[in-house]
Parts: structure tokens; C-alpha cells; sequence
């Protein structure tokens, strides 16, 4: 297949280059030449490349910062899918867009897990963006995949494991607050990349959740993370209350991948399982780009 990787060097879209890049004929445009933020030049790319599936990782992710730059979350993560869409529809090619939990409020009682067709309700500029962005590629696209996931990590960029890392190697004796009463399945990027793979030639339409099973607090997913790697640390757990941010956090973000599930396409299994997997493929990579 022919694919566009829109946000090719991100977590996901790093990941996806390192799987897809082995049986697929990859284009990974530059900002220069697929600027997500301008209709003309979106489209003129899409149409004049005529890939069979185009892949959007891309979006505005700084969820804080989201809160004071609204215009500019607004264009990356609603007006860039809806472009991107309506240049699928015309050059006739399948859209995989990237979502997230931030669509709910997290109100549901954990650990009851949201499903696909549960009501959204987002709390944050961020979630009120990426969800306009889904129903811009429901409105303007024919054959799409809207993939929400949550709390991904890799190898590459900046993320939670490696950020709880880093500043504990950098004072280990330090007491560090992590919030203990918001929930979530730490999702491995490289996973959700092979989750992809997985759908390209699949009929499957519409909303699907993509995260890894069971689920843990940060507190707990953090953790679990340093043990694996050996480091010691002096975590203590807090309360979101004890650690205000200006962007409204999910208090629950399980997502239940049901139609996957449904369908006996998962590719997916206990978080755990992927974060082991991590350490024992990247851990001592890791240990030299902190140190």
C-alpha cells in the first residue's frame, strides 16, 4: 500500500514508520509540504500523491498550553482533520485518525470502562478540539477509522515513564507527589502502531478504542515502570487536588476496545505486559539518554 504518515515524526508516527516501513511504500511529509493548517496545500498533497490510506498522528498534544493557545489547538486538531478529510474523499483514500479518552469527562465510576458509543463530554480545550476534529472526519470522509487511544509512551519523545524517569535519576532521595486517583491504560505506542497494521485491510468503519487492557492509576503506573528498570525512588501517591494543572484531566480514562474485541482484531493485552516488554527492549537506551 501506498500510505501517508501526517505527524510521521511523533511517538505513534515514529512507531509507525518502524512497522508499516517494512511491506508499505511510506511518504512522510514535512511540515513544508503538508501543512496541516492550510485547506489548499492539504489537499493539493493528498490529491496529488493518491495514497490508499492516509494516517493522521498528528495533532496539538500540549494539553495545558492548549488552555491559552485555543486558536492554534483549535487549527491543528479540528480545521487540520476536516482537511484532511475532504482530501481523502476526493482522492479516494481510507483515514486513519488518532483520537483520545479526553472526548469523556471521566466521570464514569473506575473501574467501569467507556465504550465507543458511550457519550462524550470534554472538559478541556484539548478534548473539546480533538472531538470536533472526529466529527469533522465523520462529516467529510467516506472510508475512515477514528482510533481513540490514551496515555501512550516510546522510546522516542517526550512522555510520563521517561519524564518520572528522568527526574528520578536526577534526585533519587527526593519525595515525589504522582496523582493516585486518575485512571488509565499506559499504551505503548509501537503496540498501537501494530494495532494499525493490523486494520489496513480491514472494512472496519468509524469509532474504535485503542488501548492496552486492564488499567492502573499514574501513581501505580509509574511505579511499576521504575521497579522494572531497577531504579530506586521515593514515589508517594497524591490527589489531583494536590497537583492543580490548568487543563481538566480525566478522572477516568479506561476505554474499553469493544468493537476490536468484537471483531477478534485486538492485538492488544495487559499493560504490564507491553511496559516489560519496553524496559527489555529500550531500558538500557533509556538509562543513556537520561543520565
Amino acid at each position: 500500500m501506498k500510505i501517508v504518515i501526517v505527524g510521521f515524526d511523533g511517538q505513534l508516527g515514529t512507531d509507525c514508520r518502524s512497522i508499516l516501513g517494512r511491506e508499505h511504500q511510506l511518504i512522510t511529509p514535512t511540515l513544508a509540504e503538508l501543512d496541516l493548517c492550510n485547506e489548499a496545500n492539504t489537499i493539493s498533497f493528498i490529491t496529488a500523491q493518491q495514497p490508499d490510506v492516509v494516517i493522521n498522528c498528528a495533532a496539538y498534544t500540549a494539553v495545558d498550553n492548549c488552555e491559552k493557545e485555543e486558536e492554534l489547538c483549535r487549527r491543528i486538531n479540528s480545521d487540520g482533520p476536516a482537511f484532511l478529510a475532504r482530501a481523502c474523499r476526493q482522492a479516494k483514500s481510507r483515514l486513519i485518525h488518532i483520537s483520545t479518552d479526553y472526548v469523556f469527562d471521566g466521570r464514569k465510576t473506575v473501574p467501569l470502562a467507556y465504550r465507543e458509543d458511550d457519550r462524550v463530554n470534554p472538559l478541556s480545550q484539548y478534548g473539546r478540539t480533538k472531538l470536533d476534529g472526529e466529527k469533522a472526519v465523520q462529516a467529510h470522509c467516506h472510508d475512515y477509522a477514528i482510533l481513540r487511544t490514551a496515555w501512550l509512551y516510546s522510546a522516542h519523545g517526550p512522555n510520563f515513564l521517561k519524564t518520572m524517569l528522568r527526574i528520578t535519576l536526577a534526585d533519587p532521595t527526593a519525595i515525589r507527589k504522582v496523582v493516585n486517583d486518575q485512571y488509565g491504560s499506559l499504551t505503548w505506542s509501537y503496540t498501537l502502531a501494530e494495532q494499525i497494521e493490523g486494520l489496513l485491510d480491514s472494512s472496519v468503519q468509524g469509532i474504535i478504542h485503542t488501548t492496552a487492557d486492564g488499567h492502573s492509576s499514574w501513581y501505580e503506573a509509574a511505579c511499576y515502570f521504575l521497579e522494572k528498570m531497577g531504579v530506586k525512588h521515593r514515589l508517594t501517591p497524591c490527589t489531583t487536588s494536590e497537583y492543580p494543572t490548568p487543563a481538566h484531566r480525566p478522572a477516568n480514562s479506561i476505554l474499553a476496545n469493544t468493537v476490536l474485541n468484537d471483531l477478534s482484531l485486538s492485538v492488544f493485552t495487559d499493560w504490564r505486559n507491553d511496559v516489560d516488554k519496553f524496559v527489555e527492549r529500550y531500558g538500557d537506551a533509556l538509562f543513556k539518554e537520561l543520565q
